[in-house]
């Protein structure tokens, strides 16, 4: 699914942002990334987005060697992937539905395709019922759930979550964090960054650590371990 070889990046004037990482993630893994602030976490998941290229090394997503992917073929790697971030980055002035079924529009979808898709992602992550309100009527938590919902209207074979609870209070994190999980188990490959120790250890599940741009651990059921 996902393969780096000996990558590495850098920034100038000669900043080290990750170097030598090799790493493998089949089909369907759900993994953790951990480590302290300003260790290459987010730098890695912009590598696998193809929001950065690498300076050294190769980046395969799916088979696709995206290691110098062409600017005007991100758009479709990134159909591929669903990102989620920490800031929910929802439209204000549009409701549940328009923020979700806008993802599909902005790729030029019919509204016949868009009327089928978008309920059946807004069940899969509990928002039944809420197509019409706006961002401010609903919690942080089911802010969040929008977010998770338009990432799925593509059904990308890949998710990547960057701090998706750090906004969120613990019953929110936890019920986020079960929605990852069943996703997950619908087939899709997760890729959740965090810092939330309690949440990794909850999970049991393959845990890499980086550390000053390097992988330090890979445990396939691991913990937090820093």
């Amino acid at each position: 699914m996902i393969k780096l070889k000996k990558v590495s990046k850098l920034y100038k004037p000669n900043t080290v942002a990750l170097k030598d990482i090799d790493l493998e993630i089949e089909p369907g893994e759900f993994v953790s990334i951990v480590g302290q602030s300003g260790t290459g976490k987010t730098t890695l998941i912009k590598l696998i987005i193809a929001e950065e290229r690498p300076t050294e090394g190769e980046i395969t997503i799916g088979g696709w060697d995206i290691t110098n992917i062409k600017d005007r073929e991100v758009p479709f790697l990134r159909r591929q992937i669903g990102v989620v971030f920490q800031d929910f980055k929802l439209l204000p002035k549009k409701t549940v539905f328009e923020n979700v079924s806008f993802a599909l529009e902005s790729c030029g979808a019919p509204y016949e395709k868009i009327k089928h898709i978008v309920p059946q992602v807004l069940k899969i992550v509990g928002l039944e019922g809420k197509e019409e309100r706006y961002p401010f009527q609903i919690s942080g938590g089911e802010q969040q759930r929008v977010v998770i919902a338009r990432s799925l209207v593509h059904k990308p074979k890949l998710l990547v979550a960057d701090e998706p609870t750090g906004n969120l209070d613990t019953i929110n994190t936890l019920e986020i964090i079960e929605l990852l999980k069943k996703i997950n188990e619908l087939g899709t490959t997760v890729i959740l960054v965090t810092h939330n120790r309690d949440v990794v250890n909850g999970l049991k599940k393959r845990v890499i650590t980086i550390d000053q741009g390097q992988i330090i651990g890979d445990q396939t059921k691991g913990r937090y371990v820093l």
